[in-house]
């Protein structure tokens, strides 16, 4: 007997021994760990890990299975969706389709306020055929039929008589499907996750995750450069001038396109803007590379359009646009400025984002070499949208967007999106991008679709709402402890579970 608790006790302390841990950082506190209510970015980071979804983008943005096992549309309104029959919730309790019949349900609850209702207008019902099959109508067809269905699906038999979702304690202590379960959450500290030892596609090499608590940008990096995190963003100043060789020979870096633009959007209700010339003259006098080389070091790419490079929407047909100072000139005063009436107006961006600011300063300068005058405010980012941009007083603005891999336009660029609190409040109308986006809307076949929005793209981009102005690239640090990562157009994070933490060589 005294042989075998020596034995397990050498078993165990070799089993702690050898656990990883993958330290990561993360900057704000969680709100609800529910993915149907996941609105910010932390909830979002956190709750990727504990649910899944029915299906999910790979490596190369295409879409392919996560907790269904296949699908098959019967007709284009009418969508099947077999699942996977190995599935186990954190409770060791069995997956079914009833978890996704409630998924729907609650999504669609009027009790509880979830930001992807409006993603789930055109599903007419949701029906379990048997435990592992589900039958999924539409009211018409809808080109984003599939992707809705990457939500995470929640525990029915967990949450069927919860009587408020919205303050229910699942969202603190949630019960998913996921590559890991939560240990530990307190506000304000360090979160803890375990890996799932019977998660469908196998447990996860890397034992533990810990989202250590760090809002201030400089302790991340700080804390990188003392290899205490596994994972961490460098911005390029840091890349270029703020880390040494023993930084490079401790962290492997991945620089990819980033997921977001930033533009300068015009207020096309101010006669002014309304005049196509203007536009096309702005557009001529700035030097949209050199915002690049001095913003990111050129670790970015010059914007064209809409949508973004890499997805099935982006037209490669349109070109950058090149300065031109005399052509910019000469627009301006077909319409109506010259030396003696110039052609002024204000630009307001927010503070908390210094590069915003400093493009706007970079901005300034080039137009002054066309002869035109350009402000600068800086607000408050509450009181720019309270005081600025919902009430629409504003001649220009300096915003981001960030987008998905796959693009709605209906919400920015169509006509009845000019309303309050809509997305369009630089009121773009064209009836040619109205059309486009509602027969795009109603498409299933992707190539039909892709073609389609590669004329919205092109259309937006000749009418010049915005001006398109760049798209940063993302610069990951990844210890060198960390083998088999693979970075591809999604990220990294597409195969984490096939990671291996090793010990750093001494």
């Amino acid at each position: 007997m005294k042989n075998l608790s020596q034995i397990l006790l050498l078993f165990f302390t070799v089993s702690f021994l050898n656990a990883s841990t993958l330290n990561l950082a993360i900057s704000s506190n969680p709100s609800r760990l529910n993915p149907i209510l996941a609105n910010d970015s932390a909830s979002s980071t956190i709750s990727a890990w504990i649910f899944n979804g029915l299906l999910k983008f790979d490596k190369d943005g295409k879409i392919t299975t996560d907790l269904a096992s296949s699908y098959s549309f019967e007709t284009d309104t009418k969508l099947i969706i077999k699942l996977r029959k190995n599935v186990l919730w954190h409770d060791d309790k069995r997956f079914t389709s009833k978890d996704v019949v409630f998924t729907f349900n609650s999504i669609r609850n009027p009790k509880i306020y979830t930001t992807i209702l409006s993603d789930y207008i055109k599903v007419e019902s949701v029906k379990a055929l048997d435990d592992y099959t589900v039958e999924i109508i539409y009211k018409e067809p809808y080109f984003k039929a599939l992707e809705i269905w990457m939500v995470g699906i929640l525990p029915h038999h967990i949450l069927k008589d919860e009587q408020n979702m919205m303050t229910s304690k699942f969202n603190k202590n949630p019960i998913g499907t996921g590559p890991y379960k939560l240990k530990t959450l307190k506000i304000s500290a360090d979160i803890k996750l375990t890996a799932n030892s019977k998660y469908f596609e196998g447990k996860p090499k890397i034992d533990a995750l810990n989202y250590k608590y760090l809002p201030d940008p400089t302790t991340v990096f700080l804390m990188l450069k003392q290899n205490q995190l596994d994972i961490g963003s460098l911005t390029p100043l840091q890349l270029n001038r703020q880390i040494d060789d023993e930084f490079k020979k401790n962290y492997q870096i991945i620089e990819q396109q980033s997921f977001k633009f930033t533009y300068l959007g015009f207020n096309l209700r101010n006669k002014k803007f309304k005049d196509i010339r203007v536009r096309q003259a702005l557009s001529l006098a700035i030097d949209r590379q050199e915002l690049v080389d001095i913003l990111f070091f050129n670790h970015g790419r010059v914007c064209t359009g809409p949508f973004l490079p890499g997805s099935f929407a982006f037209n490669e047909e349109v070109e950058i646009p090149t300065q031109d100072l005399t052509l910019a000139k000469n627009l301006l005063k077909q319409a109506g400025y010259d030396e003696r009436h110039p052609l002024e107006f204000e630009v307001v961006t927010n503070t908390g984002n210094d590069i915003r600011v400093k493009a706007a300063e970079i901005i300034q300068y080039q137009l002054q070499k066309a002869g035109i005058n350009m402000k600068i405010r800086v607000m408050e980012w509450q009181a720019f949208l309270n005081t600025i941009v919902d009430p629409r007083n504003f001649e220009t603005v300096i915003l981001a967007w960030g987008l998905g891999l796959t693009p709605d336009a209906y919400p920015i660029w169509h006509s009845t999106s000019d309303k309050k609190k809509g997305h369009n409040f630089v009121a773009y109308h064209s009836k040619k991008v109205d059309t486009l986006i509602e027969k795009a809307s109603v498409m299933v076949d992707r190539e039909e679709l892709g073609t389609t929005y590669k004329k919205i793209y092109k259309r937006i981009s000749d009418d010049l709402p915005y001006l398109f102005l760049y798209i940063p690239n993302t610069i990951q640090v990844v210890s060198k402890e960390i083998q088999n990562v693979e970075p591809a157009f999604t990220g990294i994070m597409h195969n984490q579970k096939d990671w291996i933490k090793k010990e750093r060589e001494k």
